[in-house]
């Protein structure tokens, strides 16, 4: 479809422990972070001592309005989204807080109700990996969202007491000693009236804490690739990391790097709470999603026609549109070398056409930059892009395409990386694929009317290449015939040129 004109959209989120602006780009179906400030202003803080917001926590909270509302004043964005959740839906001055944040700052907040809430954090699981199934749990604050996805979508949702905030101990205050025995048994009682309901195979964590969690554990098992979105690991190792923070002391959490003085008391909260889900909901793996309620309220709200399109297509698609020569090259390679390469045996099951249509899109990547530069920067945008709808062995994949259509010779950035989430029969077919966007973008010189005069063929012993009456001159060349060869090599083939 054509390219979606570029606007901006705005997030302001009111948690239970933080809040947030979030100042998104949207093109078409991607969605870019612009702009993100979080304050942790621990509005929740107080509520299971006192019932009521946090007075310090309702001060931060207003202060960081106030600068949010200055900064949207400038950004201008075409929609903006104020929500509040669960310390504000269930402090009894939460009604009052809401009606003091419109009148000190103009915003008008919708509070979210559990419900809800669990709703919007499905959708944005589905907005970053379409194909979701399982059991999302949103933890903030103060409460953790339940809710089950299927092939139908998002089911109906809970919410249940097994924040940080709730589970502090009587004085109301986590740094006042974590008492891990007490809190396991909490989150035990207070989970076991709908775990029967959850029970799944694969839980989708949505929230900072368990990104916190899912970067611990990938320093603890010396994991190259520092991507939280769609990282997964089996429940028997999240298991063991939870266990091992939640006997940690604040001073040893404080001391991990990148870990904040606040985070760190949240987080033993957090790993006991993800125990409880993973011996009662009967898990089996656990997958890191870095879209919850904010990009659920935007996907939500955009067209069916633009919901439905692929994220990761769309998002390779927008982020080469920004360097291209032609805005349609990226469709156009997609049409002339997919269909040779369906012939092919499938290395990522019903995933290899759309990897290939993802690689075809990131072509002019890098067009503008340096030649004796370009292959390896452009690998590294494209292994760590916030694109969606990709898991880390896919995101390999298109990344070492990336580098394939630039280089001649294979040596990239981070090939441990590469060597640990893909198989040789993987890395294999991705070079084959970067050499033939390659050849292809040679050939024609990256015209898609041009392209569209020759086709591609695949068979058991040849690549070929052969051109419509008329247009012989096009094949020829020794930079073709090169290309040529360099692409049949990485399927094992032969070139074959056809110029009658």
């Amino acid at each position: 479809m054509p390219f979606q004109a570029p606007r901006d959209a705005a997030v302001i989120d009111i948690g239970s422990n933080s809040v947030r602006l979030v100042v998104y780009r949207l093109e078409g179906r991607a969605i870019w972070t612009v702009f993100n400030e979080k304050v942790l202003a621990g509005l929740g803080r107080d509520l299971a001592k006192t019932g009521r917001l946090s007075p310090e926590g309702v001060i931060q909270t207003l202060q960081a309005l106030k600068r949010f509302r200055a900064v949207l004043e400038a950004v201008n964005p075409a929609e903006t989204f104020v929500v509040a959740t669960a310390a504000a839906r269930e402090a009894k001055d939460g009604q009052d807080f809401i009606d003091r944040v419109r009148d000190e700052t103009g915003f008008v907040v919708r509070v979210l109700s559990g419900e809800e809430e669990a709703h919007y954090a499905a959708v944005g699981v589905l907005a970053g990996a379409p194909d979701a199934e399982g059991v999302v749990g949103d933890l903030g604050g103060a409460s953790l969202e339940l809710v089950r996805l299927s092939s139908t979508g998002a089911g109906r949702g809970v919410t249940l007491p097994l924040g940080p905030f709730s589970l502090a101990g009587p004085s109301g205050a986590l740094n006042g000693g974590f008492d891990g025995d007490r809190v396991r048994r909490l989150a035990r009682e207070r989970l076991a009236p709908v775990a029967a309901d959850f029970r799944s195979d694969t839980f989708h964590a949505v929230g900072g804490a368990w990104r916190n969690l899912a970067l611990l554990h990938m320093r603890l098992s010396g994991y190259p690739l520092h991507v939280v979105h769609q990282y997964e690991i089996t429940a028997a190792e999240a298991l063991d990391a939870a266990r091992l923070v939640a006997h940690q002391s604040k001073s040893s959490l404080e001391r991990i790097e990148g870990m904040s003085k606040k985070r760190s008391e949240t987080l033993p909260y957090a790993a006991v709470v993800l125990e409880a889900l993973i011996e009662q909901l009967h898990l089996k793996r656990i997958e890191i999603s870095a879209y919850g309620v904010r990009e659920g309220l935007l996907f939500e709200a955009m067209p069916p026609r633009i919901r439905g399109l692929d994220p990761l297509i769309e998002g390779c698609y927008a982020l080469g549109h920004r360097q291209g020569v032609a805005d349609d090259l990226g469709p156009a390679l997609d049409a002339w070398i997919a269909p040779a390469f369906r012939t092919l045996p499938a290395l990522f099951g019903e995933r290899d056409g759309i990897l290939v249509s993802a690689a075809c899109r990131l072509s002019d990547v890098g067009a503008r930059l340096h030649p004796d530069h370009r292959a390896d920067l452009v690998f590294e945008q494209v292994l760590r892009a916030p694109i969606a709808g990709q898991n880390h062995a896919e995101r390999c994949f298109v990344a070492v395409a990336s580098h394939a259509r630039h280089a001649t010779n294979f040596h990239p950035p981070e090939l441990p990386t590469l060597e640990r989430l893909l198989s040789p029969a993987q890395m294999k077919r991705a070079r084959a694929l970067g050499a033939t966007i390659r050849l292809a973008c040679d050939l024609s010189g990256r015209s898609p009317s041009l392209l569209a005069r020759s086709r591609l063929t695949l068979d058991k012993s040849h690549l070929t290449l052969a051109a419509e009456p008329g247009y012989a001159n096009l094949l020829l060349g020794e930079q073709t015939s090169k290309r040529a060869n360099t692409a049949a090599q990485h399927l094992n083939l032969k070139s074959k040129i056809i110029t009658a």
